[in-house]
C-alpha cells in the first residue's frame, strides 16, 4: 500500500502549490480517481472548481480535455460523428473531446438534459457508439464535472440516471480569512500562474488499483455498508433512497481510503469518512422533507449515527 499513499502524497503536494485550502475535495476526488469513478463537484462561482481539476490535470501524465457545457452544445459536439470520406468514399469517425483519459465537463448544469444524457453510456460502459459502431476508451477514464446550484438563473438540474453514475458528488466551501489572504498573496506575487509538475502516469494509476483491489475487507464491513444502505430506503424523510451502486461506491472507497492511509484492512471509519460525497447525491427526499428545510447531508449524518458500528 506505501506505493498508493507516496503517489497520493505526490500529487496532494502539486495541487496545494495552487489550490488553497480544499483538501476535502482533494482528498476525496483522488480516492474516486483511485477507483475509477466520476466526480461532480458542486459549489457557488469563484471558489476554484475548474481550477482545481485543471490543476490535477496538470499533475497526471494523461490525455485531459475540457468543454465549456453551454446552453446550445450538442450531443455530437462531445461524442464526435462520422463524416463522408470523399477520397476513400467511406465515413470516417471524426472524435469529440470524450476520448481521452480525464474528461472536465464544466459547469455541466449550464447544458440541455439532451446533451447531459449523452454521457450516460461513456461514464457506465467507458465505451462511445456512433452510428451504431462502439468503440472503448483507454484507462483510466474519468469524468470530472463541475455546476453552479440548480436554483442559480440558466441551469438545468441533472437527470437521476446521470447523477447516481457519479461515484461522488463534492460540495465546495468559502476557503477561510487566513486561505483567503494567501491566495491574494499568490494573486500579487504571480506563484497562482507556476506550472505544477507532472507526478503521476497512467501506469502509476494502474499500479495503485492493483494495491486497491488487495485490501482486505471483513464480513462485518459488509454488512455495515449494506445497513447504511437499507436505512437510506427506510428513513421517512427519503422518497427514493441509495442504489446498489451506491453499495459498491462505497466497497470501493473504502478500500481506496485504507490504501491511501497505508492500510490493507478496511475500517468502519473508512466508510465513515466517505459517506456524505458518496450517498448525498443518491437519496431524493420527500416534498414536505424539502419544505421543512431538511438537507441530504442531515439524513445521512442521522443514518450514520443510528447504526452500531462494527468492532
Amino acid at each position: 500500500m506505501l506505493f498508493t499513499q507516496s503517489t497520493i502524497q505526490k500529487i496532494k503536494s502539486e495541487i496545494s502549490k495552487i489550490v488553497i485550502n480544499q483538501e476535502q475535495l482533494t482528498d476525496m476526488s483522488l480516492i474516486a480517481m483511485l477507483c475509477g469513478g466520476h466526480v461532480l463537484i458542486e459549489g457557488v462561482p469563484g471558489l476554484a472548481k475548474t481550477l482545481w481539476v485543471k490543476t490535477l490535470a496538470a499533475t497526471l501524465d494523461v490525455d485531459c480535455k475540457r468543454v465549456q457545457f453551454t446552453s446550445d452544445l450538442m450531443p455530437s459536439d462531445i461524442l464526435g460523428t462520422k463524416i463522408f470520406d470523399a477520397q476513400r468514399s467511406e465515413f470516417a469517425l471524426r472524435r469529440g473531446p470524450l476520448f481521452t483519459n480525464l474528461f472536465l465537463a464544466d459547469e455541466i448544469n449550464r447544458t440541455p438534459p439532451k446533451t447531459q444524457s449523452a454521457l450516460l453510456e461513456v461514464m457506465e460502459e467507458r465505451s462511445i457508439t456512433i452510428d451504431g459502431d462502439t468503440t472503448r476508451l483507454a484507462e483510466p477514464f474519468i469524468v470530472f464535472a463541475t455546476q453552479n446550484p440548480i436554483e442559480y438563473e440558466g441551469t438545468y438540474p441533472l437527470p437521476e440516471a446521470l447523477t447516481d453514475r457519479f461515484m461522488m458528488k463534492i460540495s465546495t466551501t468559502y476557503p477561510g480569512v487566513a486561505a483567503e489572504r494567501e491566495i491574494l498573496h499568490m494573486h500579487d506575487t504571480g506563484a497562482i500562474h507556476q506550472k505544477p509538475d507532472k507526478v503521476c502516469t497512467a501506469l502509476d494509476i494502474a499500479r495503485c488499483r492493483e494495491e486497491i483491489a488487495a485490501v482486505k475487507v471483513d464480513d462485518s464491513i459488509y454488512d455495515y455498508i449494506v445497513t447504511i444502505i437499507e436505512f437510506t430506503r427506510r428513513t421517512q424523510a427519503v422518497q427514493v433512497g441509495a442504489s446498489p451502486r451506491g453499495s459498491i461506491a462505497l466497497l470501493l472507497c473504502a478500500k481506496a481510503s485504507a490504501a491511501v492511509s497505508g492500510r490493507d484492512f478496511v475500517i468502519p471509519e473508512d466508510i465513515r469518512d466517505i459517506a456524505l460525497p458518496i450517498l448525498r447525491h443518491r437519496i431524493l427526499l420527500k416534498p414536505e422533507a424539502e419544505i421543512d428545510g431538511v438537507k441530504p447531508d442531515q439524513v445521512i449524518e442521522s443514518i450514520m449515527g443510528q447504526i452500531k458500528v462494527p468492532r
